[in-house]
């Protein structure tokens, strides 16, 4: 939705509000409030229409209506507030609409619940409204509105104390008022104790309101006392330098200029022991890209350079190197200067020269002025110690394209030129200076946008061309320094339309400005292409109207006489002529004479001459008009022939110029003619030697290319045999791991077996004793004994035979477990022999790639010299019409 529409609707739904506070109404008005205030709706207040005038006056109509609910009341002034962006809105909101009454309304009405957020709103704003601006006292509400903030020490103490200061700031009236109260004192007393609190911002408050209300008083004379307006000072910088803000650093700059208006605490100031480093300090804030904080640092620069003990002092500082700075008790990152930034103070005074953007404007006025102000108390002979400073004003300023929506760019090339540049070229040494940074481009573009401006607004002519009469007088005394700067300058002075600029210097009042202007004339004059009778003509336009002006002020101031009265006499003779009557009217008019009010006679010949008179004065008007714009058509015609003519010289010039670059061009091809049949030959056997160069050393390219190849191939195969052979080695160790317990398990059984072994031989020994014995005589053996001793030998020969039958198959798997170790012996030494090929051949695989690389970088850029070559027969032989075709083959 656009801004139109949304202020048809608020403009009805208002309406409707007024007609019928319904909740459904309330509901849709609060909506179309807060849509508007969504949308960018900046400077719609001083755009003059109807539609937004009516829409504003209804919501202020609505805000002050103590029958109006508080959230629809707080909508509308959050929205005010919005639309309350600049200077120039807030002022109608106070003018126009006297928004300031309608908030103190509400604060009253609310004055028995203060901690309610819609009398913090209306403070805020109220806060931002009168800043900088004066309150008639004698307004509705403002006296309660006093006495409220007065009786105030809560949560909402500090918007409070902002208001009070912008209430009591420059305002005799609110002064007077609010030292009549009963309960001053202890106000007093209240400020006086903030200036201990916490907050920097309710301590700047409270200095601004004690120094607005006391500063000429018994109570300011204790308070800003010599022997603490010291700490007073320091307490300030500190303010400024590390503030908790953009609002803090505005209070307090404006508390130190209105103390610099009194001049003891002025002459205080000149005698502050650390008044050199705080100002280097707050030289620091102005390389911070925020336009708001330089401005309000320009404005105190400016203040401190109004007092006459400080502006030397501040010259030195700006100008020449930064002195230690001052340790601060509390200090905040990013704000003030770095302790490592070696930026020189002036610097950053230069940055805010620059073209400014949209809202900087007053940045660079105001360093401007005070660079202004600076240079106005240098010291002879001391100009090199900031001239650096100056060229970088020069470049900055010179180098941009001036935006011509206002004329502070021309105010600003005018009062540069007039103050810095022109006195200090007069030296050699300060001329070379300046002929190293300015270029004559720069110094051609900037006269080029000057003219076009002096044609376009002719509102500003002489300030324009005071600012072109400067540039060409600069670009005269750097003509044998700086680079085409002479040509520049002559053509220039060539130009029609510096005529304009040198009849308005040879016609004007000013001695300063008619000589530069016949400097110039003196350098022109020898020209010849200088419009001379363009000039005169253009002399002898301004001597005429000058003359007619002065003519017409003259009737005017006559016109402006008192008429003198008829006498009686006059009517009772016959009827005189009408010159003779029209004169002999006036003088005795003039002669003061009174006329009788009940003559009818005297009053209707007394009409009838103010009818002529206002006729003829009507006519004269008329005709005045006329004769101002047959000269503004008689000058435009001039300029549009001066114009015409510049163009023709100029066509005839290229004309000229285009001419005898042809026959530059067909001399060239004749010799190229007569030169390209001997090239053809040497550059075709060059080129063919050096294709030849480049075959073989493709040639060997390839062959290391191909190399390359089969390296990478045996690679690939040893890469793989690595990996089988540690896979194999994997498996052999599993292996190997499980044998190795299988063997455990062997011995521990043959183990067990032997002691088996070892208890039945031991058990054999008598049995076999006992046997022997027996078969020595024969005797008679029992049955038992005997199956005893057959079931004994029985089982001592099988335990025998499976002992054997173990070691047996110990001694083969022991026999096994070698030829395995053997085995994993054997393949860990190929396994390393592996390893060992690996990494050779990763080393020479690598330093192939290298080779290859260099030796693709050295054929690409023989590929290119080939082409190169190639380029250079193909224009040859096309130089040499086609004659002697080569048949060489560039293609590898």
């Amino acid at each position: 939705m656009d801004v139109t529409t949304c202020l048809k609707s608020l403009l009805l739904a208002t309406h409707q509000y007024r007609d019928n506070r319904t909740a459904h109404n309330t509901v849709q008005l609060q909506k179309q409030v807060e849509e508007l205030s969504g949308l960018r709706c900046g400077r719609l207040l001083s755009s003059g229409q109807v539609l937004p005038s009516e829409c504003i006056s209804g919501l202020v109509e609505l805000a002050g209506d103590p029958n109006t609910s508080p959230a629809l009341t707080g909508t509308i002034i959050s929205l005010l507030a919005r639309l309350a962006c600049d200077d120039e809105s807030r002022e109608v909101l106070q003018s126009s609409y006297n928004l300031t009454s309608t908030l103190a309304s509400i604060i009253h009405c609310q004055c028995n619940t203060p901690g309610e957020p819609l009398v913090l709103q209306c403070l805020q704003v109220l806060q931002r409204l009168t800043y900088s601006s004066r309150i008639f006292h004698c307004a509705n509400y403002i006296h309660e509105l006093i006495d409220f903030l007065v009786s105030r020490d809560d949560d909402i103490t500090m918007p409070c104390l902002g208001l009070m200061a912008n209430l009591c700031r420059y305002n005799l009236s609110v002064q007077t008022h609010i030292k009549a109260l009963s309960n001053v004192k202890a106000f007093y007393r209240t400020l006086i104790n903030f200036l201990a609190h916490n907050s920097l911002t309710v301590v700047v408050f409270a200095l601004s309101i004690l120094a607005s209300l006391t500063l000429n008083e018994e109570v300011g004379e204790k308070l800003f006392h010599a022997k603490n307006i010291h700490q007073t000072f320091q307490l300030i910088f500190n303010i400024i330098v590390n503030g908790d803000g953009t609002l803090t650093r505005k209070y307090s700059v404006d508390l130190l200029v209105d103390l610099l208006r009194n001049p003891k605490i002025a002459d205080y100031l000149t005698r502050y022991e650390h008044f050199s480093v705080c100002v280097s300090q707050v030289l620091g804030l102005l390389h911070v890209k925020d336009p708001n904080s330089a401005t309000k640092v320009l404005e105190l620069l400016l203040a401190l350079s109004g007092v006459s003990g400080l502006r030397l002092l501040l010259c030195d500082i700006v100008f020449r190197p930064a002195a230690p700075r001052l340790r601060t008790a509390v200090h905040r990152p990013g704000v003030g200067l770095d302790a490592h930034q070696k930026t020189e103070p002036g610097l950053a005074l230069v940055q805010w020269l620059k073209p400014p953007a949209e809202g900087e404007e007053s940045c660079c006025l105001r360093a401007l002025q005070l660079l202004t102000e600076l240079l106005e108390v240098r010291q002879p002979g001391e100009e090199i110690i900031y001239f650096g400073l100056l060229i970088c004003v020069c470049v900055c300023v010179c180098g941009c394209t001036p935006p011509w929506s206002t004329l502070s760019w021309c105010v600003c090339v005018c009062v540069l030129s007039a103050l810095t540049l022109p006195p200090l070229c007069g030296e050699d040494s300060v001329r070379g200076v300046v002929s190293r940074q300015l270029t004559s481009q720069i110094c051609l573009s900037q006269v080029e946008h000057l003219l076009s401006y002096i044609y376009m607004y002719v509102c500003s002519s002489e300030v324009c061309g005071e600012a072109v009469l400067k540039t060409l007088e600069l670009m005269s005394k750097l003509r044998q320094q700086v680079k085409d700067m002479e040509t520049s300058f002559y053509r220039i002075l060539q130009d029609p339309r510096v005529v304009t600029p040198l009849s308005l210097a040879l016609t004007s009042s000013q001695r300063e400005y008619v000589q530069t202007g016949l400097r110039l004339l003196l350098e022109a004059t020898l020209l010849p292409d200088f419009p001379t009778l363009v000039l005169g003509e253009s002399i002898a336009a301004n001597n005429a109207y000058r003359q007619r002006e002065a003519e017409l002020s003259v009737k005017r101031f006559s016109g402006l006489k008192e008429v003198p009265a008829p006498t009686r006499d006059s009517l009772s003779g016959p009827p005189p002529s009408p010159s003779h009557s029209i004169h002999s009217l006036i003088d005795k008019l003039h002669n003061g004479m009174e006329v009788c009010g009940t003559d009818v006679r005297v009053s209707e010949i007394m009409d009838v001459y103010e009818q002529k008179i206002s006729a003829l004065a009507s006519k004269e008007g008329r005709l005045q008009d006329l004769l101002e714009a047959k000269a503004l058509a008689l000058s435009q015609a001039d300029r549009l022939i001066a114009q015409y003519r510049c163009q023709r010289a100029q066509a005839e010039a290229e004309a000229r110029k285009l001419a005898s670059l042809l026959k530059d061009a067909e001399r060239r091809r004749e010799e190229l003619q007569v030169c390209g049949g001997s090239l053809n030959a040497l550059e075709a056997d060059r080129a063919k030697g050096d294709i030849a160069e480049l075959l073989q050393h493709n040639a060997r390219l390839q062959a290391d290319s191909q190399e390359h190849q089969t390296l990478k191939g045996s690679y690939n195969q040893l890469l793989n045999r690595f990996n089988e052979s540690e896979r194999l080695l994997k498996e052999l160790q599993v292996a190997h791991i499980s044998l190795t317990k299988q063997m455990d398990t062997l011995q521990k059984s043959h183990e067990t077996l032997r002691l088996q072994h070892d208890n039945s031989t031991v058990c054999a020994v008598p049995l076999a004793q006992y046997l022997h014995r027996l078969t020595v005589p024969p005797p008679t053996i029992s049955l038992s004994l005997f199956f005893f001793l057959s079931l004994s030998l029985f089982s001592l020969s099988g335990l025998r035979g499976e002992l054997r039958n173990q070691e047996e198959r110990g001694r083969e798997k022991e026999r096994e477990r070698e030829e395995l170790e053997e085995t994993v012996d054997v393949l860990r030494k190929e396994l390393n022999k592996t390893e060992l090929a690996r990494k050779d051949a990763s080393i020479r695989a690598s330093s192939l790639e290298l080779q290859k690389a260099q030796v693709e970088a050295r054929l690409q850029k023989k590929e290119d010299e080939l082409n190169k070559h190639s380029a250079m027969i193909a224009m040859i032989h096309s130089l040499s019409s086609g004659k002697g075709k080569s048949d060489v083959n560039l293609s590898l």
